[in-house]
């Protein structure tokens, strides 16, 4: 078994987390999660694993649990893909909502 892991910088301020596990080329496992430089730490904003055996994505929110959506495709391999282009693509999307809701206290 291999295990991978990188960060990749979007920005100063943003960076994605991405670990995974390859077995003979197949994903048995995945998390990529986009994490955002907020109030002098980096805050878990959009996490996408296959923790409790499903391939899913967390949308993390800084005073209420995660809302969790399972991903179309239960291909890790594909799954793993979808999340870094989407992460890559939207992050500062996400970011702005999180940004929203910190001011919500």
């Amino acid at each position: 078994m291999r295990v991978v892991e990188y960060e990749r910088y979007l920005d100063t301020e943003n960076r994605l987390r991405v670990w995974f596990e390859l077995e003979h080329g197949q994903v048995l496992k995945f998390m990529v999660q986009l994490e955002c430089y907020l109030n002098r730490k980096w805050a878990e904003v959009v996490r996408y694993d296959t923790a409790h055996g499903f391939a899913h994505c967390d949308r993390l929110h800084p005073y209420q649990p995660a809302t969790k959506t399972k991903m179309t495709t239960q291909n890790y391999k594909q799954a793993l893909d979808v999340a870094i282009q989407d992460l890559a693509k939207s992050w500062s999307k996400y970011r702005r909502r999180y940004e929203e809701w910190l001011k919500q206290k």
